[in-house]
């Protein structure tokens, strides 16, 4: 019971994660057994769907801007304030800070991961591994969103009469972009509207949120 409540956070997530996964690639495949009835071909199982290209892309074309998303704003955050709101820091803290106050090197305590206390490109890496993983992780799921998405493109083709394209090809088609492109835009628009929207609204006892009696004027930084 302690590892739940230790956890729970994740846990949750991690729950309602694979349940709308499940969902969708039950939905998903219905939808696909359709489109192949309907073009005279033979409706595939639940198993064979779960490796298909239709399932990979639809998943897969969410993820990479999830991860975009996480990138752009760790990143934005360390050299971009906004007055006021929970994400940000205080206005005059740009940038990397002082070691003092990131506690690296000489200034970190006694029980500071290993790779805090060391000098050189363990430090390096370890104060930029959340943005390392997360450009990894997006760059990962992006380029096979592109497969997926061009093996799908390539059978939507020949079903019409077209002719297949390569992959290289493929990246400069409207298809690929547009899919992209309207996943993009709702993730920025969500990030804009967090920070904003956290300067003047309060849930009380989430992190996410300053306290309730908190004025508007002050950033999460300073709480």
């Amino acid at each position: 019971m302690r590892f739940v409540r230790d956890n729970g956070l994740a846990l949750f997530f991690l729950f309602i994660f694979l349940c709308s996964a499940i969902a969708e690639s039950v939905v998903g495949r219905d939808v696909f057994n359709q489109e192949q009835l309907m073009h005279g071909d033979e409706a595939i199982s639940y198993g064979r769907y779960l490796v298909s290209s239709h399932f990979g892309e639809a998943m897969l074309e969410n993820w990479q801007s999830e991860w975009l998303q996480m990138f752009l704003f760790g990143l934005a955050t360390v050299w971009l304030v906004q007055r006021g709101s929970a994400e940000s820091k205080q206005p005059g803290e740009e940038g990397l800070q002082s070691d003092e106050k990131q506690r690296i090197g000489g200034r970190a305590p006694e029980d500071a991961p290993r790779w805090a206390k060391v000098r050189g490109w363990r430090t390096a890496v370890y104060e930029n591994s959340f943005l390392i993983v997360m450009l990894v992780i997006f760059l990962g799921s992006w380029l096979a969103q592109s497969a997926t998405a061009w093996t799908e493109f390539n059978d939507d083709q020949v079903q019409h009469g077209g002719s297949a394209v390569s992959w290289l090809t493929y990246l400069g088609e409207a298809d690929f972009w547009e899919t992209t492109m309207q996943n993009w835009q709702s993730e920025f628009l969500a990030l804009g509207l967090m920070t904003v929207l956290t300067i003047y609204l309060r849930q009380r006892g989430s992190p996410e949120s300053k306290p309730v009696g908190a004025p508007h004027s002050e950033t999460g930084s300073s709480v």
